[in-house]
């Protein structure tokens, strides 16, 4: 009964760490016609909000011996519900400059510690249904915002699911005592390994297959984000939808990680975790491809939620496979450094892309995109044969 109840607070928290991701994208074009500020803006916030996350990740495997899963989860809740609320209050586009530091540090110890307890203590199917979550809440997110943007304000929005992050930061506060007890079970009936401290960072890198895995996450990351903090813009300039219909189909494509992710969980019994990355690939290439061919619009929402679909299993195999691939004794630190690589390309891929379509066109959204696709599918292509995988 306690792992029951454990596993669905951790996907409570996966709720609450994706609700926050979609919801500049989707505020954006109100944000920027508000404050007159330039399209590329997003990416600066986008970036500030992605290096903190990557500065969490790399030093989440010592915060999380020393203080425990739970409390930096709850913790990390409570710190993202801060900075949105602030980010709700704030005046100016430099305030969301500043409250963008939180909102990432909130993000990245969390992500990294529940990612590599669920690797650790639990199945694959766990892992793509603890990703859905993720997804729920990425949904959620811009439905609510979209919301708002026509009944009201994006600050509204804001405030909103700022509320919603504090509701489930106390209900991690009081699940406190239930990590504690799972560590003691664990501890008596299943086999206990350590974190290797032995080797530095530079050491852990060069361990055979981490740069490809590195650089797998990076361009998922990258993808991935980029859709949700580009496709609104790319809808309203570029196919002419408006505002709202906007937010509501890139809610669509969140929607599509989510059931995808849902659905990798049952698909998990028959398929690896290799020919779950694989198949999503593959998925994703053909919802690209429907942005990029002469279609009618009503088309597009088909494709991203295609897009979101193929997108599903990526994340969480790959993050499944670490213990396997690298060893348990490693898999704390290098799920930090795979999940620092991810929001490295987040923070510096879609952003480059932003200044580059603010001085050519948001007609190369698609194409972005789909130089993503092909940098994951060579990195893993490769990593499967260094390890042995097929």
């Amino acid at each position: 009964m306690t792992t029951i109840l454990l596993l669905f607070i951790i996907y409570l928290a996966f709720i609450s760490l994706g609700l926050p991701d979609s919801l500049l994208g989707v505020a954006w074009p109100m944000i920027r016609e508000e404050w007159s500020l330039p399209l590329d803006y997003a990416g600066m916030i986008a970036t500030v909000t992605i290096g903190s996350t990557i500065l969490s990740s790399l030093f989440s495997g010592r915060i999380i011996a020393r203080f425990g899963t739970g409390k930096v989860t709850f913790l990390s809740c409570l710190m993202t519900a801060g900075a949105l609320l602030g980010i709700s209050v704030s005046p100016s586009f430099s305030w969301i400059f500043l409250f963008a530091i939180p909102l990432g540090f909130g993000a990245g110890s969390v992500d990294t510690a529940l990612n590599n307890f669920v690797s650790l203590h639990f199945k694959s199917h766990h892992m793509n249904w603890l990703h859905s979550f993720w997804g729920v809440g990425a949904t959620i997110g811009p439905i609510i915002m979209g919301q708002y943007l026509l009944m009201s304000t994006w600050q509204y929005g804001y405030r909103f699911i700022g509320s919603i992050q504090l509701i489930l930061a106390f209900i991690l506060l009081i699940s406190l005592p239930l990590w504690k007890m799972h560590h003691t079970t664990t501890h008596a009936t299943q086999e206990h390994v350590e974190p290797d401290r032995s080797l530095s960072f530079t050491q852990k890198l060069r361990i055979k297959g981490v740069p490809f895995a590195l650089i797998a996450f990076l361009f998922y990351v990258a993808g991935e984000a980029a859709v949700g903090l580009w496709g609104s813009s790319y809808l309203v300039q570029i196919r002419g939808i408006s505002i709202g219909m906007a937010a509501t189909w890139i809610a669509m494509y969140y929607g599509g990680i989510t059931l995808g992710r849902f659905i990798s969980g049952f698909i998990s019994f028959r398929l690896s975790n290799q020919q779950l990355v694989f198949y999503g690939i593959v998925v994703s290439l053909f919802g690209v491809l429907m942005l990029i061919l002469p279609l009618p619009n009503f088309v597009i929402p088909v494709g991203l939620v295609f897009i979101g679909l193929g997108f599903a299993p990526i994340f969480p195999s790959l993050i499944h496979e670490t213990p396997e691939r690298f060893g348990k004794a490693h898999s704390q630190d290098i799920i930090g450094y795979q999940i620092a690589a991810a929001y490295l390309g987040g923070a510096t891929l879609p952003p480059l892309f932003g200044v580059i379509a603010q001085n050519t066109s948001m007609s190369i959204f698609p194409p972005f995109i789909l130089l993503c696709l092909v940098f994951i599918l060579l990195s893993t292509t490769k990593l499967n044969r260094i390890k042995g995988d097929t």
